[in-house]
């Protein structure tokens, strides 16, 4: 299994909260948990989107990104997701991570202080240097698009 280190950096608004961590040996993602306060949770009717505070910042190295993406059992059980997913931290960001939840669900869904609300996924990345050309190269699929790999005349069924 890879591993690299990752500096991160608590905010204050997040004392006494856990920091991410992986919730079994071969999760591909950090739970990341709502610094909201205590005192105010924030909550979010049927079709309303929210920014959510995680109170952590992280130093990425270069050529890697955190991808914030839903949590399934939010997603499932409450129609919560996140709403730019996956949402992308790139390497050079500094500040805190946020979450865009959004409720699609039918029901009010209420994010209370150390709920965990998205995951974290880091990833490797890397550049590409575009070349503008007059034509691309054939192949049998050629332009045909949404729907039409599973086909071989490539009309949508």
């Amino acid at each position: 299994m890879n591993r690299i280190e990752i500096a991160l950096a608590r905010l204050p608004h997040s004392d006494g909260l856990p920091l991410p961590r992986y919730q079994s040996a071969l999760a591909a993602g950090l739970d990341l948990i709502a610094a909201v306060s205590a005192d105010e949770p924030i909550v979010m009717a049927p079709g309303e989107r929210a920014l959510i505070p995680t109170g952590i910042a992280i130093a990425l190295p270069p050529g890697y990104e955190a991808q914030v993406r839903p949590r399934s059992g939010l997603a499932l059980r409450h129609g919560v997701t996140v709403l730019n997913a996956p949402g992308t931290i790139d390497a050079d960001y500094r500040g805190e991570i946020q979450v865009i939840l959004v409720n699609l669900g039918c029901e009010s869904f209420t994010v209370e202080r150390g709920a965990r609300v998205a995951q974290l996924v880091v990833a490797a990345t890397m550049q590409v240097t575009i070349c503008e050309v007059a034509n691309l190269d054939e192949t049998t699929r050629g332009v045909r698009g949404f729907g039409s790999t599973g086909s071989l005349s490539g009309e949508r069924k």
